[in-house]
Formats: structure tokens, sequence, C-alpha cells
């Protein structure tokens, strides 16, 4: 369980991050407060903090979902994968926002398998036990 609580930390501190960068962008693209529009690259970082913060909605119980009922070191192991996809979606849709599908799967997909293990591992018990 503690590598599950590393990555979700990490998790944690990398939307942190994402919220710096935007704050960054918001000055050097002189896009004062409140206003969520501007220059394209701001808006960028913009858009990357809000998905991130949408994906972790469904990440967050995943992980611990998919610890609890499955298997720990596989949800960290596929927390590190999202960690992963989120760092490269950040690149990707900063240059180019065509181009961030590999990192939007990487983010995706891991959750999308803990909550369906989670699923399947729930359904186990209540039939087996």
């Amino acid at each position: 369980m503690d590598y599950v609580i590393i990555v979700v930390v990490l998790a944690l501190i990398q939307y942190l991050v994402f919220g710096i960068l935007v704050g960054r962008a918001r000055g050097k693209y002189n896009v004062p407060a409140p206003a969520m529009s501007g220059d394209p690259v701001f808006e960028r970082y913009m858009r990357v903090q809000q998905n991130t913060a949408e994906q972790l909605i469904m990440f967050l119980p995943a992980i611990f979902l998919a610890s609890h009922l499955w298997n720990p070191l596989y949800a960290a192991g596929l927390g590190v994968v999202y960690l992963v996809g989120r760092l490269l979606y950040l690149r990707s849709y900063v240059s180019d926002p065509k181009s961030r599908g590999a990192g939007f799967a990487l983010t995706f997909i891991p959750s999308v398998i803990m909550l369906i293990a989670s699923l399947i591992a729930a359904i186990g018990n209540v039939i087996g036990g």
C-alpha cells in the first residue's frame, strides 16, 4: 500500500506543479486573473491543468479501489504509467494540442484498467463469499 500512497502523493504534487505552470504562463503571456483565455499557449497550460483535475476524479478512487480489491503493486505500477502519461500530455499539448493522444491514452487507460479490475474483484468477492 505504501507504493500506492507514494504514487498518489506524486500525482497530487504533479497537479500542484501544473497549477504553478499555469500561474507562470499567466504572467508570461499577460493574462491577468480572473481571465481564463488570452494567449493560446496560456490556454494550453490552463487546459492541461483542468484536464488533469478531471482525470484525478477518476484516477484517485480507481487506484485506491484497485489496491484494496485487486493488487497494490499492479495499482502502483499503473499509477506510474498515469504519471508518465500526464507528463507526456503536458509536453505534447503545450507544443501541439493535436499530438496529445498518447499522453491521454497513458492517463485514461490505467484508470479504466484499475476500475474494471476492482469491479471484477468485488463481484468475485460477492459471489465467492
